[in-house]
């Protein structure tokens, strides 16, 4: 869904109503997971996908609908191999698609901050949602999409008792960053997860670093590079990053900080920018960290890390050589070895 952010605010500027549509479950082949979504107007104009084409149409005549009524509804669509070959798909399988008469309005902030979401959604004819943020804010209890005002207030009565159990599963699909359906107190659930963008620092703003930003920011990193160098670090030689920032590794950590969705690469080739990032980088939780570099080079590191201190498996944490071994060695093949194991990291391929 923060992947729709441009289009959304497009399509929300004239005005005309806009609902959505989203993927709960999967079975098969089909080729968006759960989670997906879909938007479309009243008048017709669309951005997402929830079926690769092959389904679309029909669900953007059904939220067209959802907005007229004013209410949601949970539909499945089963993908023939015959009408599956005939969009390009491998092969048949059936999803479920939750459509709704509008999008949340207090999804939106939420969405523009870097912070995870859970939608919790009951997926019965009561209907009603859960809000959940990893920002500490406590969870927030949203009505039916109905206009039947007794509903409205019926759905706090029936949610409230269930908030810890919401809470619960909630946390651990965003630690898992995958959206799911659940039974939760008897009702079914589906826990709509829109984790924190993952973030790909880099520290060493060099060729390399160069033909990495743009492939990372493609496939949905939030792109920061950072050097001790300021003749290195020029917005012309980076127009794709999202930061700029002149520093060195102590002061870059203190401004951004670091969490899980966080992603760490040394490319410097200089051990007094290189080391003293790794040295911060082992004691957070960053998801991956890699250090360019020979072998010969990564087993000195090797050494003075541990006689400083840190442990085998603290260690075992640095992907070093950086990247895929995928046999190029020009910048952009580099920058797209070490893309490839970042996202191979981040999924825990």
């Amino acid at each position: 869904m923060r992947n729709l952010i441009p289009d959304l605010e497009r399509l929300m500027a004239g005005g005309t109503p806009l609902g959505r549509g989203v993927v709960t479950s999967v079975w098969g082949s089909a080729p968006e997971p759960e989670g997906a979504v879909l938007l479309a107007t009243a008048d017709g104009r669309m951005a997402g996908s929830v079926c690769g084409g092959c389904v679309e149409g029909a669900v953007v005549e059904e939220i067209q609908a959802a907005i007229g009524r004013g209410s949601a509804r949970l539909l499945s669509y089963g993908v023939s191999e015959e009408k599956a070959w005939s969009v390009g798909l491998a092969c048949g399988g059936s999803i479920r698609i939750l459509v709704e008469p509008a999008v949340r309005p207090e999804l939106l902030p939420l969405l523009r901050r870097r912070v995870g979401i859970v939608l919790a959604t009951v997926l019965a004819d009561e209907g009603g949602a859960v809000l959940v943020s990893d920002d500490g804010a406590s969870p927030r209890i949203l009505p039916a999409f109905s206009g039947d005002e007794i509903s409205e207030r019926n759905t706090p009565v029936r949610l409230s008792p269930l908030l810890p159990e919401i809470l619960s599963a909630a946390n651990a699909s965003l630690e898992a960053e995958s959206s799911r359906t659940a039974d939760i107190g008897g009702l079914p659930f589906f826990l709509e997860v829109i984790p924190r963008p993952p973030r790909l620092i880099i520290f060493g703003a060099g060729g390399i670093a160069a033909e990495l930003v743009p492939m990372a920011r493609r496939v949905g990193f939030e792109t920061i590079v950072a050097d001790g160098r300021e003749a290195f670090l020029q917005q012309e030689r980076f127009p794709d990053a999202h930061r700029l920032i002149l520093g060195w590794p102590d002061a870059v950590f203190n401004e951004i900080g670091i969490d899980q969705n966080t992603h760490i690469c040394l490319l410097s080739h200089d051990p007094k920018f290189d080391e003293p990032a790794l040295r911060i980088a082992l004691k957070s939780s960053a998801r991956y960290i890699g250090a360019i570099g020979s072998r010969k080079t990564q087993a000195a590191r090797r050494e003075r890390l541990l006689a400083e201190g840190f442990s085998e498996s603290d260690l075992a944490r640095i992907h070093g050589p950086i990247g895929l071994d995928i046999g190029g060695r020009r910048p952009a093949e580099t920058a797209l070895a070490v893309l490839g194991e970042v996202v191979k990291v981040r999924y825990g391929k």
